[in-house]
């Protein structure tokens, strides 16, 4: 029985959509808090591994967050169909929007073949998702207490909805997403519009002087809406523009939406400016309105300024006068002059309100605390049981990997499931056994195709148990969480070691569009700039204590051994010369062995002539798997001139002094030799 069960001694028969019954408690193993995507896709791993699981939205559909966000409803996740290639695998690399599953034709394309897609157009793939795979999903279920509970059978949590309803389950696993606004407490605040409740017609903005608030994508999609129509657009945050394609953050400003910076480098009335947002002051100038005919006065629309405390008198009134404007300090202050609107733009927040103390994980450092503290297998700090997956789960990944966006986070579920399934139900985590003469093939096979690491470079790599002769390849495990490797996966590391394969950039800050910008000698790979992968070998696991003190910029501990692979423009590491042999040379040294391929022929010479023939020889050709007897192929060798006939060496192809196992190779036909025992 699995161990989840044994402690919770519960198991629900069915899922109940009605919600009309109040004051009902409800039992399961797993609840999946919200039904976006990072939800379904564990939903999925759930239900195909027959667990107890529901989950809970407390919107009438699936992926409501994209009912209305992005505002001006373009998706900037790439949605590239057509790759010349057939592979799945591969194609996942170049499809940001696809769910996981074991359905092959279950993917966003159905849906939309834009490159960049339409808004409305994820909900309908994520109720196709539901629908296709019978996921268990009760919807208008608005939770708003989580508590944790510790009996003597365990903790678990309960999770009370709007009727006062209680779901109770022993793993929580939080998909809310990230939906609260993020505000900057600055006075004035209370003049700005919210991102969450602009027009987005950008003829309300007509010859409208604009001030965005933030430097990220829903400030640049903002302001590229009303580009066409505002009199000048000016963005102000607290660091300059990042962009995506310089930093290799997905989450940095896209080149889908940055014409305002076109407009600013070419001087036509837009423009960028840093300052501290809690420094700065949002207010109105008082100012008399002109009289009309009649001697009635006429209105005028108020403006706002930008100003800062310093100049401030009050700093509780966003009333300023003249001299508290900056013009009136600095006569050539960049922003002096009024705006017609003020918006912020500066994303989102976990919403920590559902839950009480006893289940809330502590903010995170990371993201200006924006996102729940999670451990390197993404259970929250000081909260067992509580696993947080999607967006939300960014803490781990922030700004440096997709952990954040769908084609990240989806490995992420995948791997904390894997975790779960190992934790409570005694499944280590999946493996595939290999002899070490086809690890190399493996390797490259891995590095060509693999989705999961090239989305989440530097974050998910693949882990190499070497056991001497063969080894054992686990995919896609969190490499912060290496130290604890036995206890989360259920396998362990033997004394010959392991071999970590990973993803990842060069840490040199170079300009990516310069002449010098990649590398192309394989003798120089450690010099590569762009996405390559990198082989760290172990003696032992890393430590905890290693894996803080590990070099800055790296994704693990300095090794015994480190081999990168150059980096290659098709992203495709196959070439024999640059790639391969290298690879191979490094592996020889890691394993101790000769890694080479041999014919038939090489394998029979080396056995007589060595103790220890190399592994290949082994593997295929000591244990009858070299190359069979044929009739054909061997009248082809020796029609062309290769061998020896038998009158010539002067022994039968039955000679019985023959070892057998160098019978199937022809070796008592094409070796020339005659023993006598």
């Amino acid at each position: 029985m699995d161990k989840i069960c044994t402690i919770f001694r519960f198991r629900c028969s069915a899922v109940s959509f009605d919600n009309r019954h109040h004051n009902v408690t409800r039992r399961y193993d797993y609840c999946v808090l919200g039904a976006g995507p990072a939800g379904l896709q564990m939903g999925y791993f759930l239900s195909k591994a027959r667990r107890n699981y529901v989950i809970l939205e407390r919107n009438s559909g699936p992926g409501s967050f994209f009912n209305k966000y992005p505002r001006h409803r373009k998706l900037i996740s790439i949605n590239k169909i057509y790759t010349g290639r057939g592979n799945r695998e591969f194609n996942l690399r170049h499809d940001w929007n696809s769910l996981l599953s074991d359905k092959p034709d279950l993917l966003f394309k159905r849906v939309s073949d834009d490159f960049y897609p339409p808004a409305d157009a994820f909900p309908q793939y994520l109720s196709l998702f539901v629908g296709e795979l019978g996921l268990r999903v009760q919807y208008g279920v608005d939770v708003g207490r989580i508590r944790a509970v510790q009996s003597a059978t365990g903790r678990h949590y309960i999770l009370t909805d709007q009727h006062a309803s209680d779901y109770t389950c022993s793993v929580l696993l939080v998909a809310t997403g990230l939906w609260v606004p993020h505000t900057v407490d600055f006075v004035g605040a209370d003049l700005v519009e919210g991102y969450e409740s602009i027009s987005t017609n950008p003829d309300d903005y007509k010859d409208q002087a604009v001030l965005i608030l933030g430097k990220g994508n829903s400030a640049f999609e903002t302001a590229q809406s009303i580009l066409g129509r505002a009199s000048r657009v000016h963005m102000l945050s607290s660091s300059p523009v990042r962009l995506a394609w310089q930093t290799h953050y997905v989450g940095d400003l896209r080149a889908v939406n940055n014409e305002l910076i076109d407009t600013y480098q070419l001087k036509s009335l837009d423009g960028l400016a840093e300052a501290r947002l809690e420094k700065i002051v949002i207010a109105q100038q008082k100012e008399e309105g002109k009289r009309r005919l009649g001697g009635k006065k006429k209105e005028k629309r108020k403006q706002l300024y930008l100003t800062l405390n310093k100049y401030m008198h009050s700093r509780n009134s966003f009333d300023a006068t003249q001299e508290e404007l900056p013009g009136h300090h600095i006569d050539n202050f960049p922003m002096r002059k009024p705006y017609d609107r003020v918006i912020r733009c500066l994303g989102f927040r976990f919403n920590f309100s559902i839950f009480d103390s006893s289940a809330c994980p502590p903010n995170s450092e990371n993201a200006k605390g924006r996102l729940p503290e999670l451990t390197p297998w993404y259970e929250g700090k000081n909260t067992p049981g509580l696993f947080v997956l999607g967006t939300a789960s960014h803490s781990r990944d922030y700004r440096s990997s997709a952990g954040g966006f769908v084609h990240g986070f989806r490995y992420t579920a995948r791997a904390v499931h894997r975790l779960l399934e190992h934790r409570y139900h005694r499944n280590a985590w999946p493996s595939t056994q290999l002899l070490a003469t086809h690890l190399q093939s493996w390797i490259l096979k891995r590095v060509d195709e693999a989705s999961g690491p090239y989305q989440m470079f530097e974050v998910l790599g693949d882990v190499i148990l070497l056991r001497g002769s063969h080894c054992e390849y686990l995919e896609e495990f969190p490499l912060q969480a290496l130290p604890q490797l036995s206890s989360l996966s259920g396998h362990d590391v033997s004394m010959h070691g392991l071999i970590v394969v990973v993803m990842q950039y060069g840490k040199k800050k170079i300009d990516y569009l310069g002449r010098s910008r990649a590398e192309t000698e394989w003798t120089n790979a450690w010099k590569s700039n762009f996405l390559h992968p990198v082989l760290y070998y172990y003696k032992t696991l890393p430590s905890v204590e290693e894996m803080k003190l590990r070099p800055n910029g790296w994704p693990l501990p300095r090794p015994q051994a480190i081999h990168h692979i150059v980096e290659d423009f098709l992203t495709e590491w196959d070439a024999p010369i640059s790639h391969i042999q290298p690879l191979r040379r490094f592996l020889e040294h890691c394993l101790q062995t000769d890694l080479r391929a041999f014919y038939a022929e090489s394998c029979f010479h080396l056995s007589l002539t060595h103790r220890m023939p190399p592994l290949f020889c082994q593997q295929g050709y000591l244990k009858q798997q070299g190359i069979p007897r044929n009739s054909q192929l061997r009248q082809r060798v020796h029609d062309a001139g290769l061998t020896h006939t038998e009158q010539d060496v002067g022994t039968s192809d039955a000679d019985s002094t023959f070892p057998n196992y160098l019978a199937p190779a022809g070796a008592s036909v094409s070796s020339g030799l005659k023993l006598d025992l």
